[in-house]
């Protein structure tokens, strides 16, 4: 027990004596230091080279992927730092720099807020590598086809990255693209790349190139195999189709058939591939369907500037019962027009004729004439990829009111022919081409007086690009193009036949004369009211640029143009009523949308026109 006691006062003197000497003034022991604040990232990388070369390095040097390392000690960072040097030579090779200098330091950076440490990579750019000599061979049966020496021509000529110019990895990965893709749309599908080889020379600074292209068979098309339908017969699928059967594979030639097949109507759905499995000589063309709906209706609402607002209802009816026509039934009405029609389509026969026959009834009232007409149609037509034809009899009735005066009643029965020819390079926005179309129609009034009339109709637009696109280049000619129009059309007949004036003309608006209303052109009765005229002619020149955007043409274009027309009964009484203006195009994905403003020399008014797509 004492031995307790004595320990205790031992231990409470050493207390005693630790307050005395702080009170002393002697030193407490101080709180731990704050532990250094982490940064975000290891280090911060600065670039130092030309623009182009320093956007390349700072987004795919592998070197940034460590920046959030923040634990890296230094011997890391300097096994980095030797691999970033080689990554760094590695990416100026694909820009053609195999001679460049590369120089990596590090620098303290304390005040820094984002990293301890900074890396300045420096390039010192060597003379680019330019293509010296270009080797193109082929091997497989394309080496010893004589019918493909055009084709083995013109991959070499159409080769993208020609001697003297700058070698860089992304040009000569496309230069190879292309000429495979030029080999497979054409007879030779299968063919692969069968070697490649870009030897550098560091010391000359030049790259010779060697491809060796390995064809494959040569493809012709067989049968078509469609797959996929319920409703429709294979045979039914094939004439749609019209596929070139025994011809030489194309690619273009496939897509376009892709295309009629889902332009038909009947498909909601079409994919076609070459089945290079079989014999190349008889290839099989597998058509993957999906059957359109047997019935639709389409309400729709929209606007223009010729005729204002519009609603329509249209109804489809794609197989009707016991004979298998398409009925296509429509109801459109606007400010000007009320039109109500139904056409009886029948399927293509082995030559891709159709039989049709329409009914149309109609109400007009367009510059103070009011006309009632109605129309019958019987005929056959065929639509080809360039040449449409249509051959049909026809019946019109119409009822005229020009101003105050008396309706007019007039019908006639006529056989007509029409043909139409488009040459252009995209059916939906061309740029250059043509398209003609002839329309030749002969009848005879009825009623108590039958007369014989002779009807014509020509229409002619064409597409003249201003300038040449060069080898490499893929902008559009800044010079644009001009698109020239011409119409004209005649009514053959005595004066005082009695001709309905749905089989005669009238011009003006959006697509014709520009300036002047919808159907504003025509011959003025004694009314004020303008009325049909049995001769028509009109034309337009317009110059279309593209719309530049940072040294490239956007999907705008300008337009500047002049449009004229005229209407009358006799030939020497026509004087050409004329607009000009200027617009603006934009290239949607549905077809050129058009924005002019016209003035009209004869009516000294600016009138705006609106129209969507293209269609000849």
């Amino acid at each position: 027990m004492q031995r307790f006691w004595l320990r205790v006062l031992l231990c409470a003197g050493v207390l005693l004596l630790g307050c005395s000497g702080a009170l002393q003034g002697q030193p407490l022991p101080e709180p731990a230091a704050a532990s250094t604040p982490t940064l975000p990232f290891a280090f911060d990388l600065r670039v130092e080279a030309p623009d182009k070369i320093r956007e390349l390095l700072t987004k795919h040097l592998e070197l940034q992927r460590y920046r959030s390392l923040t634990d890296l000690d230094s011997i890391e960072l300097a096994r980095l730092l030797q691999a970033a040097e080689r990554n760094a030579h590695d990416l100026l090779a694909t820009q053609g720099y195999f001679s460049s200098t590369v120089t990596i330091t590090t620098l303290d950076t304390p005040q820094s807020a984002s990293a301890p440490r900074e890396v300045l990579l420096t390039v010192q750019l060597g003379e680019p590598a330019r293509i010296g000599q270009v080797e193109i061979a082929f091997t497989g049966p394309i080496a010893e086809d004589p019918d493909a020496q055009e084709l083995r021509d013109s991959i070499r000529s159409g080769w993208l990255l020609r001697a003297g110019e700058r070698f860089t990895q992304e040009a000569w990965d496309d230069a190879k693209t292309q000429a495979l893709r030029s080999l497979t749309i054409q007879r030779f599908p299968t063919s692969e790349i069968a070697n490649s080889l870009a030897d550098i020379d560091p010391d000359t600074h030049t790259v010779r190139l060697d491809l060796t292209l390995a064809s494959g068979p040569a493809f012709r098309f067989g049968t078509l195999d469609p797959r996929g339908t319920q409703r429709y017969s294979p045979e039914l699928v094939r004439r749609l189709a019209q596929l070139p059967t025994g011809s030489d594979y194309s690619q273009a030639q496939l897509l376009q058939t892709q295309q009629r097949l889902a332009d038909s109507g009947y498909f909601d759905s079409v994919f076609l591939t070459l089945d290079t499995n079989g014999d190349p000589r008889t290839a099989t063309v597998v058509a993957q369907l999906r059957e359109a709906k047997l019935q639709k209706l389409v309400l729709g609402v929209g606007f223009s500037t010729d005729s204002g607002p519009r609603v329509s209802a249209e109804h489809t009816h794609r197989q009707l019962p016991w004979i298998g026509w398409r009925a296509v039934s429509k109801l459109t009405l606007d400010r000007n027009t009320q039109t109500l029609g139904s056409e009886l389509t029948a399927p293509p026969d082995t030559h891709n004729w159709r039989w049709a026959t329409s009914a149309q009834l109609q109400h007009q009232d367009l510059s103070g004439t009011v006309t009632n007409s109605q129309r019958l149609r019987a005929g056959r037509s065929q639509e080809n990829e360039r040449i449409d034809r249509n051959i049909y009899l026809q019946y019109d009735h119409a009822i005229e009111t020009a101003g105050t005066g008396p309706a007019v009643s007039s019908s006639a029965i006529s056989a007509n022919y029409a043909w139409t020819r488009r040459d252009f390079d995209d059916i939906r926005t061309p740029t250059q081409g043509y398209g003609v179309a002839v329309e030749l129609g002969g009848g005879f009034t009825l009623g108590s007086d039958r007369q014989p009339y002779t009807r014509v109709l020509t229409r002619w637009l064409g597409y003249v690009p201003l300038g040449q696109l060069l080898p490499g280049n893929t902008s559009t000619v800044r010079a644009g193009r001009l698109a020239l129009r011409a119409e004209a059309g005649a009514v053959i007949a005595k004066a005082d036949a009695n001709i309905p004036s749905t089989q005669q003309f009238l011009t003006g608006g959006d697509t014709t004369v520009r300036g002047y209303g919808y159907q504003d052109i025509g011959v003025p009765s004694t009314s004020g009211s303008i009325t049909a005229g049995r001769y028509l002619g009109s034309g337009s020149i317009e110059w279309q640029r593209p719309i530049i955007v940072n040294g490239r043409a956007s999907e705008w274009e300008s337009a500047v143009f002049a449009d004229a027309g005229a209407v009358a009964d006799t030939v020497g009484a026509m004087h050409a009523k004329v607009g000009v203006g200027a617009g603006v195009r934009w290239r949607s994905p549905v077809g050129p949308v058009q924005m002019d403003l016209a003035y009209g020399l004869a009516t000294h008014k600016v009138r705006l026109h609106l129209s969507v797509g293209f269609s000849f």
